[in-house]
């Protein structure tokens, strides 16, 4: 008898998910699927529709239509039991300032049908450098700390899908990066972890896989090597130690600057590889003096993609 193959169940599935307002189509037929332990970064410009989608899956925003299912249970069947799996970090600070950062943790544990767990708490609080504040009233906090307060709320039940909604946003490097480690623990243990961010270094650091959304429409869903390796571009600096007036006929594919001292030059697929313009360049006997290759970022691709680049 040949075994049954197991069958891998998403951490989320969204199907043809619309939200309409009187005036407005915040989220136009989204399908998604994101699987079990992955990072997914959502992109797009401010309004595209992110904050939407994670508000109906969370269920802060009523949908119009679709389906969407959390670990393999239709929401429409059961709209609760699978929430209390999933953690959110709003925009908004959102807490009570008159508690202390423990006894806030300590609520969130019991709205999520957890027991007071003061190890967890003591985790979460260290991984995000709050410990040191965990008797202070949460009034006292400075915006960077409170901010480190909703990131802890969202993690301490031990999700087993949270969503980092602009986690990071006006907040200090220092932060950034505590946050970067932490997230790689969290999937390190299994937890699926979606991503919106405006600093896309965060996304192009951390995301296996990435989402790009405008006007409630998912444009596109990819892995995000693959995705740079296909849309992003590579640009060739030759710095030179004394004026150029002209380039020998293979170079002329890039561009001189008016001081005829740098050289640019952007490899895509469809050129030819840099090495063989700096090729060229060498054995033209231009005074090449520097030499640097810059690869794409993320930003970069993801504006090609929202320019209608993505083929």
């Amino acid at each position: 008898m040949c075994e049954a193959q197991s069958v891998t169940v998403p951490a989320l599935e969204v199907a043809n998910l619309t939200k309409k307002y009187p005036t407005l189509d915040a989220l136009t037929d989204v399908s998604l699927r994101i699987e079990a332990g992955e990072i997914f970064a959502l992109l797009g410009p401010n309004g595209a529709g992110k904050t939407t989608l994670i508000g109906a899956i969370c269920g802060l925003v009523k949908k119009t239509s679709g389906r969407i299912s959390l670990f393999g249970i239709d929401l429409e069947v059961d709209a609760l039991t699978p929430r209390f799996d999933v953690g959110l970090v709003p925009q908004e600070i959102n807490f009570d300032p008159f508690f202390s950062v423990r006894e806030v943790l300590a609520f969130q544990l019991g709205y999520y049908g957890r027991p007071v767990d003061h190890a967890r708490i003591d985790e979460v609080l260290k991984a995000l450098s709050l410990y040191s504040k965990a008797e202070q009233p949460t009034r006292t906090l400075s915006g960077g700390m409170k901010r480190r307060l909703l990131i802890a709320k969202a993690l301490v039940h031990r999700p087993k899908l949270v969503f980092l909604d602009e986690p990071t946003a006006g907040v200090d490097v220092e932060l950034r990066r505590d946050l970067w480690t932490y997230v790689r623990k969290l999937r390190a243990e299994g937890t699926t972890v979606v991503l919106t961010t405006h600093y896309l270094e965060e996304a192009q650091e951390l995301a296996d896989r990435v989402g790009i959304i405008d006007k409630g429409r998912l444009l596109l869903v990819e892995e995000k090597h693959a995705l740079m390796k296909r849309l992003g571009e590579r640009r060739l600096e030759v710095r030179f130690g004394s004026k150029v007036t002209t380039l020998p006929e293979l170079a002329r594919v890039g561009s001189l600057d008016e001081a005829g001292l740098l050289f640019t030059f952007v490899e895509r697929t469809e050129t030819k590889p840099a090495a063989e313009i700096l090729s060229a360049l060498i054995s033209g006997g231009l005074p090449v003096a520097d030499v640097n290759m810059v690869p794409s970022r993320l930003e970069e691709v993801m504006l090609r993609v929202l320019r209608g680049g993505a083929q």
